[in-house]
């Protein structure tokens, strides 16, 4: 049986492409996370690495998968740097798991865009301790924003790549946001270098 941390789902088993229900609860633009909109974690020992974003946006919260919005970048990145052999759709995460490729947010309360979480939705204590449980090669926050509420701070303060913080066993990597509405900052270099630096 494939180890998995207590209390978490087993992604083996996760729908995230499952039509909402009449029971489901619509959902605004941002707010707390109803569990029947819940994404689990994709998480194991032995993993190679782990990507870890702010939150869920509303697509996603929508949809039950990881960056599912379609002008986020992620799926199609992970592609074309050679991490998945096909570009995956959002409701596939779960194939990413016999890559040793793992999924998680700092947000497990919230969703919505950054701007509109509130106080305290980012819980780095959390991460380090799910992070610690299952001990990755590596951690890639995939914005400065989440690599902020994690490292204390500021994002002007945070250079793409390579860290010197490690939780354990575990390097941490800072990347580019995929997301649509940080295409101006976009750079697919340091996704590039996590892909050959991985292996």
């Amino acid at each position: 049986m494939r180890p998995r941390l207590a209390g978490m789902a087993d992604p083996s088993h996760a729908r995230a492409d499952r039509p909402a229900t009449a029971n489901a609860p619509a959902l605004d633009r941002h707010g707390a996370l109803p569990a029947s909109h819940a994404v689990p974690d994709l998480l194991t020992p032995g993993l190679r690495l782990v990507f870890c974003g702010t939150a869920l946006g509303r697509v996603s919260a929508l949809r039950r998968a990881y960056y599912a919005n379609p002008t986020n970048k992620f799926w199609r990145t992970l592609h074309a740097v050679g991490l998945t052999p096909t570009r995956f759709a959002p409701q596939d995460y779960p194939k990413l798991l016999p890559l040793g490729i793992g999924l998680t947010d700092l947000a497990k309360a919230h969703y919505g865009n950054d701007a509109e979480l509130p106080e305290g939705a980012l819980d780095a204590a959390a991460l380090t301790q799910r992070i610690a449980q299952v001990a990755p090669r590596m951690l890639a926050f995939t914005s400065k924003t989440a690599a902020s509420a994690w490292l204390g701070r500021p994002t002007g303060r945070i250079a793409y790549g390579p860290q010197v913080e490690r939780i354990g066993p575990t390097a941490i990597w800072v990347l580019p946001s995929p997301s649509g509405s940080a295409s101006r900052y976009w750079d697919a270099a340091p996704w590039q270098a996590l892909a050959r630096e991985i292996g």
